[in-house]
């Protein structure tokens, strides 16, 4: 009787530790298997590296941004996939856009640049635009002529931005937008003739401004593009912000 107890008692002793190693799996609050961790040079989301590395200047559809808007099919066809990989890798000197590419100090791959700049391409971008008939260049061949551009301003942007391009009150009864003057010395001081350039031939779809074929009766020439920038960029002054005339 006293054996077959001792067996009892041990045999329960074994099943009591058994138990116990197998429900140390299921302890309540024990943390389980948490999700896969991805290190940031792995991830090739076009949305996650668009959301965390252009959404804040760019807008977070491209659009809506203080920097010029990426969800624009004519700034996409203009600048061209080359171009758009060499800003986002190396940043573009003289602005706000830093450098991407961890070869330029920044803390992406070749591979994320690429996944971004293909993204942008597939997703804003359209092939009509890209083989349309008088598409500019991204970038002027010549300086301009300062009062070519002053002409050609009138013809083309004063009806919104006014005929000396301070701007206009707009009309909110009738629908019509206030515009804010584009010869400002602060706004100038801000943004490059590139810039400049830019926003003349993709327009700001996102404000209501077109592009380069819808300013006028006819589309604007290459020339008159460039000498509008050349115009715009004389306005520049030395001491943009400043409230007051200098003392003498």
């Amino acid at each position: 009787m006293r054996v077959a107890m001792r067996r009892f008692r041990f045999c329960c002793a074994f099943l009591g530790a058994g138990l116990v190693l197998v429900g140390c799996e299921h302890i309540p609050g024990r943390p389980g298997p948490g999700p896969e961790v991805v290190r940031p040079d792995e991830v090739l989301s076009f949305s996650v590296l668009y959301k965390t590395n252009c959404a804040a200047c760019h807008g977070e559809s491209g659009q809506a941004g203080p920097a010029i808007s990426l969800n624009n099919p004519v700034y996409l066809a203009v600048a061209g996939e080359d171009t758009l990989r060499a800003m986002t890798s190396k940043g573009v000197p003289g602005s706000l856009m830093p450098a991407f590419a961890r070869s330029a100090g920044g803390m992406l791959t070749d591979h994320q640049i690429n996944v971004l700049v293909h993204g942008m391409i597939e997703q804003w971008g359209r092939a009509d635009i890209s083989s349309a008939q008088g598409l500019p260049l991204y970038s002027a061949t010549s300086t301009g002529d300062v009062g070519r551009g002053q002409e050609a301003f009138g013809v083309f942007c004063a009806r919104c931005h006014g005929t000396g391009g301070e701007g206009s009150a707009g009309n909110p009864k009738a629908g019509v937008a206030r515009v804010g003057s584009i010869v400002d010395g602060s706004y100038l001081a801000l943004i490059s003739d590139q810039g400049l350039r830019s926003i003349v031939i993709a327009g700001r779809p996102d404000e209501g401004m077109p592009d380069w074929r819808s300013h006028g009766a006819q589309p604007m020439t290459g020339e008159e593009i460039t000498d509008i920038v050349s115009w715009l960029a004389s306005k520049r002054v030395a001491n943009p912000g400043q409230p007051y005339a200098a003392k003498p």
